[in-house]
């Protein structure tokens, strides 16, 4: 037979647990209904469509060496830096395609764009003072942090490099004509080359980098 102080012993954590159980039910409930007031006051902004626009990419072509300016429609951010950032990503993500004609390997490519006021000691000497410019009009320079498995994975070659260079600069000429000039870091450090040819420790200027074809020559006849 169980002792009597056994069973008062058994009865009082019963009820010690029903009175906890009870309190913890009673204030999720409370809990639940102050967040259901919360979320009932609290309006729900419409969700808002991105409009596409029309934008320039600068194409590039291993087969013939040029650069091709092709138009295509884009839903793009309104914020400069997110801008450029967007465009480019979509860019070289076109180079991974399978019908690319300047195939590189897929996966992100660019982790940053920054733009600054354009030093006034020259394109080539790095300025002491790099302030963001806030006027859309204001001449800028664009610093392209490109992601080191890019740079890693980035076929080698002299022309190659060149054209995806060329490719990047030109489509940001076009998309911020503001851009006069462009810098390249890797993993936010300056890096030598690209893939061991094409320097990324010089400023670019952002001019239009389209190259057309070279026409085909005609054979001598003998």
């Amino acid at each position: 037979m169980i002792p009597r102080y056994q069973r008062i012993l058994f009865w009082s954590l019963f009820a010690g647990i029903f009175l906890m159980s009870a309190f913890l039910l009673r204030g999720c409930q409370q809990a639940h209904k102050r967040l259901a007031a919360l979320n009932d006051a609290t309006p729900i902004a419409a969700p808002t469509a991105t409009s596409t626009e029309d934008v320039t990419l600068y194409l590039a072509n291993d087969t013939d060496a040029s650069i091709t300016p092709t138009t295509e429609s884009l839903a793009l951010p309104q914020a400069p830096t997110l801008r450029a950032r967007t465009l480019l990503d979509h860019l070289l993500s076109a180079y991974s395609l399978p019908t690319s004609k300047h195939p590189l390997q897929s996966g992100l490519a660019v982790d940053d764009v920054f733009l600054l006021g354009e030093p006034t000691n020259g394109p080539d000497k790095p300025s002491t003072s790099s302030i963001p410019v806030s006027s859309p009009q204001a001449r800028q320079l664009a610093i392209v942090n490109l992601r080191g498995s890019f740079v890693d994975n980035h076929p080698s070659g002299i022309q190659v490099e060149a054209l995806t260079l060329q490719s990047i600069i030109g489509t940001l000429h076009a998309a911020l004509p503001e851009v006069t000039s462009i810098r390249f870091l890797v993993d936010g450090q300056p890096h030598d080359t690209l893939a061991g040819h094409a320097d990324l420790l010089r400023t670019y200027p952002a001019v239009d980098t389209t190259v057309h074809p070279a026409p085909p020559t005609e054979t001598p006849q003998l």
